[in-house]
């Protein structure tokens, strides 16, 4: 049986996580960030790559971010030590032999989509065509929107959420969600590391926050497919048209509304998540008043959740150990749980494995 935690005590390492917009790092700028439980403190060189290191000093574990920048280094404030952007000491004030060990981690750091991406794992295996793509963020033909939430929460109960459309019905009923939702079955079959999640609905209305910026009146064909990769990322496809004009079938009307949607969670600590979040869309891109309009729905929406994944949260850690009790509407949360579970036995197994022959040696 599934179990509901209140918090999560290890993180998925081997992937790539989003770590901010790439934009928040400017050429001045020092930002620290906790990121699967760990402190990164990130900046850029000269050169205007990305740099992400580990934000406690090697010899009092005093915060790196909190010293100053000389070139591409820091200092730390508390003794001076300077850390080059490979994260190597080069420098101990007062002592000339700098030992091998004199370093804090560095983290393999990649910008791309507008979306800042880092691995956390082993870095052998950071191979950066692995990050999720986001396109549409550079395309001009789609003219976007974004934000960020923090939640007191784990990420496993946002990704539950996110996985779930049947409450949109009712946690969203005055902005995206129709009477429709919750009735609506989703076909849920496996991609290479996710999910691809399918809802259709014929001849139903259009979500009430979206009418006002409509291409068409009446009764519309609307779909939404969503793309769910390990442990935490969204691709969602979605739309409306006017009903029996083929959209189910493939074939889109000029009328024809076209949304993307990017969803992306990261832990940062066992009970609070980051979560960044865009919203876009492609017909009457020459204003902001289509993408203004939807935005402020779905963004009203998303605080919607983290109000009452919040307050799940709080509800279960109160009590017994909770073990919930599966629906229909489930299929695909289960499915994420296992592939969330298998990912972190993998990782358990590996490190056990590499552990072994080391502590063979120390025995004997």
């Amino acid at each position: 049986m599934m179990q509901i935690e209140t918090h999560v005590d290890r993180f998925v390492r081997n992937c790539w996580y989003v770590a901010g917009w790439a934009d928040e790092i400017s050429a001045d700028n020092v930002v620290e960030r906790t990121l699967l439980g760990e402190s990164v403190v990130f900046y850029r060189a000269a050169d205007g790559r990305l740099v992400a290191l580990e934000n406690r000093c090697c010899h009092r574990g005093a915060p790196l971010h909190a010293g100053r920048r000389e070139g591409d280094s820091l200092r730390c404030p508390y003794h001076g030590m300077l850390f080059n952007a490979e994260g190597q000491c080069t420098e101990i004030p007062g002592q000339e032999i700098i030992p091998q060990r004199a370093c804090v981690q560095s983290y393999p750091v990649v910008e791309r989509d507008e979306l800042i991406w880092i691995w956390m794992g082993d870095r052998a295996k950071a191979a950066a065509d692995k990050i999720i793509r986001f396109e549409w963020h550079t395309d001009p033909a789609w003219r976007k929107k974004r934000s960020y939430l923090h939640y007191q929460a784990p990420y496993t109960l946002i990704v539950d959420n996110l996985l779930d459309f049947s409450h949109l019905t009712y946690v969203h009923s005055t902005t995206i969600g129709t009477p429709s939702t919750a009735t609506t079955r989703a076909l849920v079959e496996p991609i290479e590391g996710g999910l691809k999640i399918t809802r259709r609905y014929y001849n139903d209305q259009i979500q009430a926050n979206r009418s006002s910026i409509a291409t068409f009146q009446g009764p519309a064909d609307r779909w939404q497919h969503y793309e769910w990769f390990a442990p935490s990322f969204v691709r969602l496809y979605t739309g409306s048209a006017p009903a029996g004009t083929g959209a189910h079938e493939g074939r889109l009307v000029p009328e024809a509304m076209q949304y993307r949607h990017c969803s992306v969670q990261t832990p940062e600590t066992s009970s609070s998540t980051h979560y960044w979040f865009t919203h876009a869309a492609n017909f009457k891109t020459e204003t902001s008043e289509v993408i203004d309009v939807v935005f402020d729905g779905v963004s009203r929406a998303f605080k919607e959740d983290k109000d009452i994944i919040e307050v799940q949260q709080k509800a279960l850690q109160s009590g017994k150990p909770f073990e919930p009790m599966i629906i229909a509407h489930d299929q695909a949360l289960v499915l994420a749980r296992r592939l969330i579970q298998r990912m972190l036995d993998e990782e358990a197994i590996a490190a056990a494995q590499k552990s072994a022959p080391a502590a063979l040696e120390l025995a004997q």
